[in-house]
C-alpha cells in the first residue's frame, strides 16, 4: 500500500486534536475577528477624520457670527461649530490672565498658551487664547513674560473650540500648579476660578493681531490631510485574510512531513533482511 494512502487511512488529520494544534487553531479563530474589528475601527477613524475636515473647511469659510449665538454659560460647543469664526465685543481682563502649560508652537518649541478673559458688554466672560509664548528657561514655575492685551473696548474675532478635557486631550489636569498656570482650557474650571458666568468653550484669537511678535498667533488647523487610517484598515483586513491561509499552509506542510516520515519508515522496514 502506498504510504501516503495508508497515512490517510489512519486519519491523517488526527494531529489537529493535539494540544499544540488545538491552541494554534484557537489563536487563529481569535485573531481573525479581532483583526477584522481593528480594520473597521481604523475605517471609522478615517470617516471621522474626513467628516471633521469638512466641518473645519465649512467653519473657516463661513462668515463670522456673534459668539453668544453659538455658545452660552455652561454650554458645550457643538461639533458642527468647531472652528467656526465668531466675534465678541468687550474688553480684556489681564488681571485674571493665566497661561496653559506644555503647549508647542509651529516649530514644536514648548511654552505656554496665553488665556485671557474677555468681558463682554453684558458681563459674561469669553475665554480667549491669545497665542503662544516661550517658557522661561531658568524656571518652570515662574510666570512667563506676556505682552499686555489691547486696552479698552474692542471687538475680537476668533475660532470657536470646545472645552479641553483629559478624556479628549490625554492631558492630565494636575493640581498644585504654580500660580496663574493651568493644564487645560476649560470654561467650567474658569467659571469657578473667576466667579463669573463663562461662555462654554473658548476662542483662538485671529483679530486683533498682536502688536509685536508675541503672543505668537495659533495657526489655522490643517484640514487637508486624512492620515493613514484607511491604509491601516486595509492592512488589518489583509492580515485577517492571511491567518486562515497561513493555517492551511501549516496543516498541508504537517501532512506532507508526516507522509514523508511514514514513507521513510516503510522503506526502512522493507530494506531490512528477512529473518531466516
Amino acid at each position: 500500500m502506498d504510504p501516503t494512502t495508508e497515512l490517510y487511512g489512519r486519519g491523517v488529520y488526527r494531529f489537529l486534536l493535539s494540544r499544540q494544534w488545538v491552541i494554534l487553531t484557537l489563536v487563529a479563530l481569535v485573531l481573525v475577528p479581532t483583526m477584522i474589528e481593528l480594520g473597521f475601527w481604523q475605517l471609522h477613524r478615517h470617516e471621522r477624520r474626513v467628516a471633521l475636515n469638512q466641518v473645519i473647511a465649512d467653519s473657516l469659510a463661513a462668515k463670522p457670527v456673534p459668539a453668544e449665538s453659538l455658545t452660552s454659560p455652561g454650554a458645550e460647543v457643538a461639533d458642527e461649530d468647531r472652528y467656526r469664526r465668531v466675534t465678541a465685543q468687550g474688553r480684556f481682563d489681564p488681571d485674571d490672565e493665566v497661561v496653559v502649560r506644555r503647549r508647542t508652537n509651529a516649530d514644536d518649541r514648548v511654552g505656554y498658551h496665553v488665556l485671557t478673559p474677555f468681558v463682554l458688554d453684558d458681563g459674561k466672560v469669553l475665554l480667549v487664547n491669545r497665542g503662544w509664548v516661550p517658557s522661561d528657561e531658568r524656571s518652570q514655575s515662574a510666570f512667563p513674560e506676556v505682552p499686555a492685551p489691547p486696552k479698552g473696548e474692542i471687538t475680537v474675532t476668533g475660532r470657536l473650540l470646545p472645552d479641553q478635557t483629559t478624556e479628549d486631550s490625554g492631558i492630565k489636569n494636575l493640581e498644585q500648579l504654580p500660580d496663574r498656570q493651568v493644564m487645560l482650557i476649560n470654561s467650567g474650571q474658569a467659571a469657578e476660578r473667576l466667579g463669573e458666568q463663562v461662555l462654554g468653550g473658548y476662542i483662538e484669537l485671529i483679530e486683533p493681531a498682536p502688536a509685536g511678535d508675541t503672543p505668537e498667533p495659533i495657526p489655522a488647523p490643517d484640514h487637508g490631510g486624512i492620515g493613514n487610517h484607511m491604509a491601516y484598515a486595509v492592512q488589518w483586513w489583509l492580515f485577517a485574510a492571511g491567518v486562515p491561509v497561513g493555517w492551511v499552509v501549516l496543516v498541508r506542510r504537517e501532512v506532507r512531513e508526516r507522509a514523508e516520515a511514514a514513507a521513510a519508515e516503510t522503506d526502512a522496514e522493507e530494506s531490512e533482511p528477512a529473518a531466516v
